[in-house]
């Protein structure tokens, strides 16, 4: 099978934060829980005139070189946050990305495992060399709903991850051969409305375990891998939250036999730590989430070099697990470097908690409005200092349900 995997990638986390502080403060949440247990410090806050829509374009759109624009072929969006029932946001990327009219694009919904079933189904695409030298976009959008005063407010957030699939994976080649899967119909975590999202946090986590204990089996049976620690230089972990991560490496360390607390937390610094490092700051990012710890392990880790084996496992609630490999490119970890992440999430502008809650009302108040213009002046000053000029996609409005988009 021909080469196939990530040539570039970008992440858009917004402009605008919460700070998890600020939440515990309020809602009489220990601030220990929140580092310790979760693990998170902010959350990305998407003001009423952002979508997904406009977060996947705003990840594609500066990746993209006019030699990609002519070589892409196949654009595949990943998302739960769909804005239509029938039109997939993946026409709205299509036209605002400028490709070209001889494009497939569909739009994909598994939870938080349709990023990683887009890329794998991309990756395969490009591996199969019924095109010879096209290459394929594939986009993870997502935003939580209204998580005011729940018991997962502290885990809220959303984000968009566009990645460049090509037969020249300068970034992360993928192993296609060596996947292993598992699944099995639960209700842990579903959206049965565009304003609800239920999650059972119990039931999801112990889904995750199982699904990520069936997916690696299955993956040992194919792959013949015997020793997980020694067969990886670093992990990745679908991280709904960055504490997850810990309880899943733990999970494995103590698949064959018992190991110690300190045995399984040095391991989980030296080996998935450095991978939170920008999912510390957006929240959760649902079909993103695998993605931006790969960008967070290739820009912090001193010690990885091309070539480099590691492990990614996804998770989607209802629900699909999937444990995959791949090689860390030659251009890996100097691409995310020049992303320059941490300053893009430095930029943004940090919310009080008053703006914070009168800004997700506003946002589920105006769902499924058939006509809406977001206010830009609900949160003062952000527009005009963080958006205007700065050449992103906002929603303009919507006319009789027609959603109409403007560059800022």
């Amino acid at each position: 099978m021909a080469r196939a995997g990530i040539e570039k990638l970008n992440l858009y986390a917004g402009r605008c934060y919460v700070d998890f502080s600020d939440i515990a403060s309020a809602r009489g949440i220990d601030p220990a829980y929140l580092t310790r247990q979760l693990m998170v410090s902010e959350r990305s806050v998407y003001p009423t005139y952002e979508d997904p829509v406009s977060l996947a374009v705003n990840a594609a759109k500066r990746m993209l070189a006019p030699e990609d624009i002519a070589d892409i072929e196949l654009l595949i969006v990943g998302t739960e946050s769909g804005v239509d029932l029938g039109k997939p946001i993946s026409t709205w990327v299509h036209r605002f990305c400028k490709l070209r009219s001889n494009c497939r694009n569909f739009e994909v919904k598994h939870a938080c495992y349709g990023g990683t079933g887009a890329l794998k189904m991309a990756a395969s695409w490009v591996a199969s060399g019924i095109r010879p030298g096209k290459k394929a976009l594939v986009v993870t959008t997502d935003i939580s709903r209204n998580f005011i005063n729940m018991s997962h407010e502290p885990i809220g957030g959303g984000g968009s991850v566009a990645m460049l699939v090509s037969a020249d994976p300068g970034v992360l080649e993928l192993d296609l051969e060596k996947a292993g899967y598992w699944t099995s119909e639960i209700a842990d975590t579903f959206r049965p409305t565009s304003r609800c999202e239920v999650l059972k946090g119990e039931t999801s986590i112990y889904s995750y375990l199982d699904a990520l204990d069936g997916a690696y089996d299955h993956y040992e049976q194919i792959a013949g891998v015997t020793d997980y620690e020694a067969a990886f230089k670093k992990h990745i972990y679908h991280a709904p939250f960055p504490g997850m991560t810990m309880q899943a490496h733990q999970s494995m360390l103590n698949r064959a036999v018992s190991v110690s607390k300190e045995t399984v937390r040095k391991s989980f610094e030296t080996k998935v730590e450095e991978s939170l490092t920008f999912a510390r700051r957006i929240g959760t990012s649902y079909g993103s989430s695998t993605f931006v710890c790969l960008l967070g392990l290739l820009a912090s880790a001193t010690d990885l070099e091309a070539g480099d084996l590691i492990s990614l496992f996804a998770y989607g609630s209802g629900c699909q697990g999937e444990f995959y490999q791949g090689r860390i490119g030659a251009a890996g970890r100097e691409s995310a470097k020049a992303l320059h992440i941490g300053r893009h999430l430095d930029e943004r502008r940090r919310l009080s908690l008053s703006e914070y809650e009168s800004n997700e009302l506003a946002r589920e108040a105006q769902a499924d409005c058939p006509d809406i213009v977001p206010d830009r002046s609900q949160l003062a000053g952000v527009y005009e200092e963080l958006f205007a000029g700065q050449g992103l996609l906002v929603l303009e409005s919507v006319d009789n349900y027609e959603r109409r988009y403007a560059w800022t």
